[in-house]
Order: structure tokens, then C-alpha cells, then sequence
């Protein structure tokens, strides 16, 4: 079985090293471009299994890279960025899967990565979801918690299911809110709490120490089915 090749797009050359270093370890093959352009050309001439994608690029902004890459590239792609939420936000709606602020530790990059490549690896339509006593039936429309039916109303369940079907990925306050309730509803975030509160509640053992919704602090939420 060949090894997961991952493209790391970042003009820090010590990164790109340490990068290097610690994805090979582990058991990754890496290519590396230190410019946007030359990111482009690499992935159109090897398509990696995943990007790491540096937002701080001399060349060109790394938004545009993304944006460009989203064209035609369909696998996972996570951030590495400085800071600031606004740059994730934007990122994450224009097609990212996920970010890490600089500087990341080593366990989480790596976490990260299984978590993207799983991911991409299972885009396949499946009927029903199970994880940890929580079952997700698509077809159905209905919700089991530990075997007992769990009432959701139908937009509670079609927030469920828009988790469940993005699982792994980080889902931004503003795409939820368009996917669910509309265009009209991308700046109602309290409407959201309201109802993530609500789902919680239903769903998880604790609702105040959730293991299924998670919270990525302002910018958006995560459904992990797997640790």
C-alpha cells in the first residue's frame, strides 16, 4: 500500500523542514513549494492526498491559492495561519477543511491530518452513521441514542445530519446558518447557540463537556464520530 502523499505549501524554509521531518516519521511522503504559484503546479502535476496550505505567501495570498485549488481539487486541505479569526472564517467558507495557528504542536498537526484523510477517504454516501451509542439513520430520519429513539425536530435533525455528513470538518457559524435556515439567517449566530444548546442536550452524555459537537471558539463547530 502506497503512502499518503501530502503537499506542503509554506515559504518558511525551517517549517517546510521540520514539516518534512515529522510527516515522513510518520509515515507520509511530502512535496514542498514555497510560493503559491509553485503549490498550484505541484498539485496539478502530482495531486497530493492533502494540502497544507500556508495563508502568508509572498507571492500571492494564500485565499486566492485555496480559491484556486477548490476549482478542480476536491481532497482535503488544512490552514496553517498566524492568527486571526476572520482569515480562518473566510478560508473555511471558501472550501478548507480545517486550520492549525501557528505555532502547532506535533500530536495536533498529526491528529489533524488522520482526521482530514479519513475523511476524504469516505465521501461515499452511507445509509447510516454509528459512533459511540449515537446512530444516525439518513434514510429513515431518525436518531438513536444507546438503542432509544431521540426525538429532534426536523430542523435539529437537519443540523445533525449536516454535522454528521461534514464529520471531522470545521463548519463555520455563517455556512450553517445559510445551509439550514438560509441567506437571511448568516448573522442570526445567538439562533445558532440556541440550537446547538438544544441538540446537545439530546445527544450528548454531558452537555456541558460535549464529545460529539465541539466548539472551534469564534468561528464555527466540529462533529467528531471518531477520537
Amino acid at each position: 500500500m502506497s503512502k499518503p502523499q501530502i503537499l506542503v505549501i509554506d515559504d518558511e524554509g525551517q517549517i517546510r523542514k521540520l514539516l518534512e521531518i515529522t510527516l515522513e516519521s510518520s509515515g507520509y511522503t511530502v512535496m514542498e513549494a514555497a510560493t503559491g504559484k509553485a503549490g498550484l503546479i505541484a498539485a496539478a502535476t502530482h495531486p497530493p492526498d492533502l494540502i497544507l496550505l500556508d495563508l502568508g505567501l509572498p507571492d500571492e495570498s494564500g485565499h486566492q491559492v485555496l480559491v484556486k485549488l477548490r476549482e478542480w481539487y476536491s481532497k482535503a486541505i488544512i490552514l496553517s495561519v498566524q492568527d486571526g479569526e476572520k482569515n480562518i472564517i473566510q478560508a473555511l467558507d471558501n472550501g478548507a477543511n480545517d486550520y492549525l495557528t501557528k505555532p502547532f504542536r506535533t500530536g495536533e498537526l498529526l491528529a489533524r491530518i488522520r482526521s482530514s484523510l479519513r475523511t476524504s477517504s469516505s465521501i461515499e454516501f452511507t445509509p447510516l452513521l454509528e459512533v459511540n451509542g449515537l446512530s444516525i439513520d439518513f434514510i429513515a430520519r431518525n436518531v438513536k441514542k444507546n438503542q432509544q429513539l431521540v426525538k429532534l425536530t426536523a430542523t435539529e435533525y437537519t443540523l445533525l445530519a449536516l454535522f454528521a455528513k461534514n464529520e471531522g470538518k470545521v463548519l463555520t457559524h455563517h455556512y450553517l446558518l445559510k445551509e439550514v435556515w438560509g441567506p437571511g439567517y448568516i448573522h442570526e449566530t445567538q439562533y445558532l447557540r440556541v440550537f446547538i444548546a438544544q441538540l446537545r442536550k439530546k445527544i450528548e452524555d454531558n452537555p456541558n463537556q460535549p464529545t460529539y459537537i465541539l466548539t472551534e471558539s469564534g468561528v464555527g463547530y466540529r462533529f467528531l464520530a471518531k477520537e
